[in-house]
């Protein structure tokens, strides 16, 4: 089938990012008419254009989210814009709320206001779990961030898509868990863990573009998807890692030891995906669910493969954390 991509003008901020970069080169394949690379990390910039080469395509823009004025030059003669640029670190944006919501909440009403402006087709924001129930920084300026979104789609005021795609953690991703606790392991330890309860959902780099890629092909205005993942306890993530890399770096996963350091502010022990609210007013797909927007009845008959359920609740008290052994099959995938 087709990719919505193909022969379109695409903008994507945070350009320079893990999801911006693979955004990128599966624009590239799919064959998009025009790529604007947006994002204030000019190393950034460089060195993707360097791995990248140079191709007629492709624009690299320097710029910050939260100007105005550049948002508007950039979203000139786009189709789609994918908003990936965001600060992102919990503990970050905990020390520095004024500067999380500026990029997280000004910058993204920046995109909107431009799209609208400017007929763009669709926009697609990147939110994560920590925008459900959130209790830190991080999370409550990318809900509202989902908020600014989804109101576009009940005020009407253009014919722009606005929609959201709500991610877990996503492995092997700049400033991700994965590279960090690698490198504790390249040093002989400790392994840092906040606490031994807590439990994270993830995804792999090709599940988050195929769901960019899903949520742009099937919104039809103001929704969020959220992907179907699996939940792993970071206890066992941890020990899974020592046992694939461990070896790798000439240590025994034996000889790693792990070392609790206490939660930290803004951090839960458990993210979850849905509100209970959402659980109960949302649409599931075999891979992602779908919270309509805002005011809206649930209609199964808008997204093809889709259907109302009453047990959503359920599959979120009945999911299981992987096993370890599950966790080792799946970082030798990766690895």
């Amino acid at each position: 089938m087709k990719s919505i991509l193909t022969n379109k003008r695409i903008l994507i901020t945070g350009g320079t990012g893990s999801i911006g970069e693979s955004l990128v080169k599966r624009a590239i394949t799919d064959k998009a008419k025009s790529i604007k690379i947006f994002s204030n990390d000019e190393n950034g910039l460089y060195e993707l254009e360097s791995l990248l080469g140079k191709q007629k395509n492709l624009d690299f823009i320097i710029g910050d989210i939260r100007n105005e004025n550049t948002v508007k030059t950039i979203t000139k003669k786009t189709d789609i814009i994918f908003h990936a640029a965001a600060l992102k670190h919990v503990d970050r944006c905990e020390l520095y709320p004024a500067e999380a919501f500026s990029v997280n909440v000004l910058g993204t009403q920046n995109v909107v206001k431009s799209a609208i402006e400017q007929n763009v087709k669709y926009v697609i924001s990147i939110s994560t779990d920590k925008a459900v129930n959130p209790i830190g920084v991080m999370g409550a300026t990318k809900l509202l961030g989902e908020k600014l979104l989804s109101s576009e789609a009940f005020h009407k005021n253009s014919s722009t898509i606005f929609a959201s795609v709500r991610f877990g953690n996503v492995f092997h991703t700049r400033g991700s868990i994965l590279p960090r606790i690698e490198n504790q392991i390249k040093q002989g330890g400790p392994i840092t863990l906040t606490d031994k309860k807590m439990k994270r959902f993830f995804m792999t780099k090709s599940d988050a573009i195929n769901l960019i890629l899903n949520a742009t092909t099937i919104a039809k205005g103001g929704e969020t998807f959220i992907l179907k993942m699996p939940l792993l306890k970071l206890e066992d993530l941890f020990d899974a890692m020592k046992i694939v890399l461990g070896p790798k770096y000439g240590f025994k996963p034996s000889q790693l030891k792990t070392k609790v350091t206490g939660i930290r502010p803004g951090e839960k022990l458990t993210e979850y995906l849905l509100t209970h609210f959402e659980m109960e007013n949302c649409l599931e797909t075999k891979d992602f669910f779908i919270i309509p927007k805002m005011f809206e009845s649930i209609n199964s008959k808008k997204y093809r493969g889709s259907k109302t359920s009453m047990k959503t609740k359920k599959y979120f008290e009945n999911q299981k954390s992987l096993t370890k052994q599950e966790i080792v099959k799946l970082l030798k995938k990766i690895y």
